[in-house]
């Protein structure tokens, strides 16, 4: 347990975030090695309250969501007097053992599990982030990206703040010990009021946790419960469904943007905060992000992968013998694709699930060596057949063109690369780790240019209308489509594209 940082936990000397200033040395990821040309989420978050064994549910959860991110996870717990908070580096199952889960009692607790955008990939900025002010302790856990960051946090130190990380989920614990609103929820509303960008996130005090989502609701946050007869419900709150359903609670209600939750032993209060803004969902939740079995912006990720791969179908079809899903996200929509087209459909390429988080590798560097340790194709499936491969998306193509060679080295006569969504022109600032534009294939080559740079047949991306009928787009929900467009929901300059000044001017 020497790699975690402990806080307010009883018979545990805190270590604070001053002990681990320095950006923590992980071993060389797996996923940064085969995944480099994906996306990845900033985090998920979970909270819970009214249950005995509060620490061990938010374990639960976090595990559904380990999705999210694989670089940090924490968990916070109140009793009503206490809260502790305990949080490492690496996997839910590689911090939260059998012991440390009981040095963290209490009927609430917040959760978060991580990948950075903001700040240090180093312990200090692991969640929840636990503040002691003048309102009283706070801990938060944030999915999501602040775009009025440096401005806030300028004004805060001015006016004496004392920040203990680099993350941008602190400012808001900062806003709200600076509030002179008199009660915490006021507070709260205060400091939500005045950051811009995406947020949903979670906070508890020693009796009580809050939910919020921001105005636009860019990211997922949903409420769920257990009815207890007799007595009172445990609550749960969840960056996606799926938390609920290995918790064994009913899916209740999104909590909606603009939206502020108290849960405290007097039930679910709520209040809206923020009003008139229009809405502006992440459409990358339901094209890669979110898990099939989960439901966010009330519709099911499944159902909409799957019109992806049918809209796909009607717009790009193309002669072949085989629809191949690249795994794991690829898989709804080319079931979609396959069965609009007609074409079968065919697992050809394995990936092994069982590979750990580090690796050695050989002496002799294989080429393509980490894409192709977590995928293997399938010979006969592939050999001397038409093949399209369906996959999310392509980032900076790296990634692609070693799966197209791949498939092609095992015998595929054609390979038709299709995208279940529109090529990606422009980096997102609202919680999601985008390359910058110059990095972004498709923001710099055009469609035929990167399908010579992949080595296919044919390349063919989802229309952005296709994409968003997929979805559900209609007047009560509307999305982000700004890593498509380049038009964002928020005033925001890219500084890469700002021209030097000239000294001579």
């Amino acid at each position: 347990m020497s790699g975690l940082l402990f806080q307010g936990v009883e018979g545990v000397v805190d270590r604070t975030a001053e002990h681990y200033a320095c950006r923590s040395l992980v071993p060389q990821s797996l996923e940064s090695i085969a995944d480099g040309d994906a996306l990845h989420e900033e985090c998920g978050v979970v909270a819970i309250h009214g249950h005995a064994e509060a620490a061990h549910e938010a374990y639960l959860g976090l595990y559904a969501l380990q999705h999210r991110g694989q670089e940090s996870a924490g968990i916070a717990t109140a009793d009503g007097q206490r809260l502790s908070n305990i949080k490492g580096m690496g996997l839910v199952s590689e911090i939260f053992t059998d012991d440390v889960l009981q040095k963290l009692p209490g009927h609430m607790a917040i959760g978060h599990t991580r990948y950075s955008t903001t700040g240090d990939s180093a312990l200090l900025n692991a969640q929840p982030i636990r503040v002691d002010s003048v309102k009283g302790l706070i801990a938060i856990a944030h999915n999501g990206n602040l775009v009025n960051l440096g401005n806030l946090r300028a004004k805060l130190e001015a006016e004496g703040a004392y920040f203990q990380t680099t993350s941008d989920s602190e400012i808001i614990v900062q806003l709200i010990a600076h509030s002179k609103a008199t009660t915490l929820v006021d507070a709260i509303a205060d400091s939500l009021s005045q950051v811009d960008g995406a947020f949903s996130i979670v906070m508890m005090t020693r009796d009580r946790i809050f939910a919020a989502r921001d105005p636009r609701g860019f990211r997922p946050l949903s409420i769920g419960r257990i009815r207890k007869p007799g007595q009172k419900d445990i609550t749960y709150v969840a960056s996606e469904t799926c938390a609920f359903d290995l918790l064994r609670a009913e899916y209740v209600r999104d909590v909606e943007p603009g939206e502020l939750v108290m849960i405290s032993e007097d039930g679910i209060t709520s209040r809206q905060y923020a009003t008139g803004l229009p809405q502006s969902s992440c459409i990358f939740e339901n094209v890669y992000f979110a898990r099939p079995d989960s439901r966010v912006f009330g519709r099911w990720v499944q159902e909409s992968r799957d019109q992806m791969g049918r809209h796909l179908a009607r717009e790009s079809g193309v002669p072949a013998d085989v629809i191949v899903p690249v795994p794991d996200s690829g898989v709804t929509a080319a079931l979609g694709f396959a069965e609009e087209s007609g074409i079968p459909f065919r697992l050809g390429l394995i990936r092994n699930h069982y590979v750990g988080r580090t690796f050695i590798e050989p002496e002799q560097r294989v080429r393509d060596f980490g894409v192709r340790l977590k995928l293997n194709p399938v010979r006969n499936i592939l050999a001397g057949k038409r093949v399209v491969l369906i996959d999310d998306s392509i980032i900076r193509g790296t990634t692609s063109r070693k799966i197209v060679r791949m498939v092609r080295g095992a015998g595929a006569t054609e390979v038709h690369l299709r995208i279940s969504c529109p090529p990606t022109i422009s980096p997102c600032f609202y919680g999601v780790d985008t390359p910058s534009k110059k990095e972004l294939i498709a923001a710099n080559q055009s469609i035929e240019e990167i399908r010579k740079f992949i080595e296919a047949d044919s390349l063919a991306y989802l229309s952005l209308d296709g994409l968003l009928k997929s979805c559900g787009d209609h007047d009560h929900n509307k999305f982000c489509t700004a890593c498509y467009t380049g038009n964002y929901p928020t005033a925001w300059v890219d500084v890469d594209e700002i021209l030097p000044a000239n000294p001579g001017s």
